[in-house]
């Protein structure tokens, strides 16, 4: 039986999943499971407001972590790293290869530990609102507002009853190396890749995960065969990396353009996109004006064990919503009318014009085209705020989205050699990578008998700009918009 298909010893923790039947778990993966602060991902949606245009799309981070935790398990017993189960599910059992095998369980169980209410949506507003000086008795912590070092933080701060530091050092876990597995910061080049690289735990799980919730067939690709094709390779300087055997070339082909596919068909997808951008806007604008929990707030709550926290997911956002918008305590109407828009599914007009077009760009060294794009949109975005304000009655307003993440298959070659970390191509943390029978690796993107070395570099651009009736209708009488 393939290494990957090997089942543990008889235990009675198990969780049966959706995707893979039932999921073994150990005695203190149960306990950090158990614990409030991952019991919080039960609340938050893994596609945040894709359920507005896919009804299906009800699931949650919970079964997501747990399924990635089972996808990298299966990474490792296919590359022959895992240890036997009379040792994973020891607690004693605390040799290099089986504190290998449980920590990665664990980094993958963890990896979103710290996401957002709705995931990016969220997320995007807080870091673009940066850190809020305004109350005193706030956290010295100078972090980025993003879920990885959120998660970084809960996983070495909460060192009391409940806390995850608490269960992860009575085990005997370095919290320290299990925060950097999850920032991709890792000293073990195969742990960064794969937790974070082209062909990670992380995607294995989201995109058949997403496309069953969806109905949505983008993201299918054949799992078992690129597990059954997974292997090691000498990369140099005491380090071991993994690629693919080069008869699952087109197999793994297939799963990037079905990441491509899936983002492009369901992360942009134009009928629920603009509602995770205007709930961006809402954030925001919440934030500026201290209706929603502050970074450095989220912060305290985690040293101190403040239940709050556990609150702290789509239900808290949403009701804050309703909770504002009642209480009338919003005094600007466009930040009014957009949480009216979120709360009851009324989605704003999209504007029509060839500068918000989705384009398929060649990244080029430069980026030339890309870079004079935007900076057109970005003038254009200029001349109808402008116009809106010089002629409008105030009521009107209009807000554009420039993607600040690239849609692509993968990185090309001149792009990987751009932005280089290391001496050797094949030390790369992010492309994937061939490996010859007689162990040699290969960048997937060099190879001439592959598609990825002709689509890799490709960007899906895709732009937007949304507004309500009222600015339609005066843009199109000025002449601005063509009154599509």
């Amino acid at each position: 039986m393939p290494a990957h298909l090997q089942r543990p010893l008889k235990t009675t923790r198990t969780i049966y999943d959706v995707l893979y039947g039932f999921i073994p778990i150990t005695e203190w993966e149960e306990k950090i499971i158990n614990s409030p602060f991952f019991q919080r991902l039960r609340w938050i949606k893994q596609l945040g407001f894709a359920n507005y245009v896919f009804p299906g799309a009800e699931h949650n981070r919970f079964a997501h972590v747990i399924g990635v935790m089972h996808s990298m398990d299966q990474m490792i017993r296919a590359l022959g790293l895992a240890v036997p189960d009379s040792e994973l599910f020891d607690p004693k059992a605390t040799n290099d290869a089986a504190m290998f095998h449980k920590s990665m369980r664990i980094s993958a169980l963890l990896h979103d530990i710290g996401t957002f209410p709705f995931s990016h949506s969220i997320e995007n507003a807080y870091i673009r609102h940066g850190n809020d000086t305004r109350r005193t008795g706030k956290s010295s912590k100078k972090l980025p507002n993003n879920h990885e070092h959120l998660g970084s933080f809960i996983i070495k701060n909460t060192n009391y009853e409940g806390g995850l530091t608490r269960i992860l050092e009575s085990y005997g876990f370095d919290v320290q190396n299990i925060s950097k597995i999850i920032k991709g910061d890792s000293t073990d080049l195969i742990a960064n890749q794969l937790m974070h690289s082209d062909l990670d735990a992380d995607r294995m799980d989201y995109l058949l995960r997403d496309a069953h919730y969806t109905g949505i067939k983008y993201g299918q690709f054949d799992r078992e065969y690129i597990l059954a094709n997974l292997v090691t390779y000498d990369a140099g300087q005491s380090q071991i990396a993994f690629g693919i055997r080069e008869s699952a070339i087109h197999a793994v082909e297939d799963f990037l353009i079905a990441r491509f596919g899936w983002y492009s068909q369901i992360i942009k997808n134009p009928g629920s996109a603009k509602f995770d951008i205007i709930a961006s806007h809402i954030a925001k604008g919440f934030l500026e004006l201290d209706h929603l929990h502050q970074f450095h707030d989220l912060l305290e709550m985690i040293k101190k064990g403040d239940e709050r926290f556990f609150w702290w997911n789509d239900l808290y956002f949403m009701t804050r919503l309703q909770e504002v918008r009642i209480q009338k305590k919003l005094k600007d109407p466009h930040l009014a009318e957009l949480t009216q828009m979120l709360l009851y599914r009324r989605p704003p007009k999209t504007v029509h014009h060839s500068l918000f077009a989705h384009r398929i760009l060649r990244a080029t060294h430069d980026e030339a085209e890309k870079e004079e794009l935007i900076s057109e949109i970005k003038t254009f975005a200029v001349k109808l705020e402008t116009a809106l304000k010089k002629h409008g009655t105030g009521k009107e307003w209009v807000f554009v989205d420039i993607p600040e993440k690239d849609v692509v298959f993968t990185r090309g070659i001149e792009q990987i050699v751009k932005k280089r970390s290391s001496e050797s191509l094949y030390r790369e943390r992010d492309p994937i990578k061939v490996v010859s029978k007689a162990g040699k690796p290969a960048l997937l993107v060099q190879r001439e008998n592959t598609l990825m070395k002709h689509l890799s570099g490709f960007i899906n651009f895709v732009p937007s700009a949304y507004a309500n009736q009222a600015a339609i209708q005066l843009l199109t009488e000025l002449k601005i918009l063509s009154g599509r």
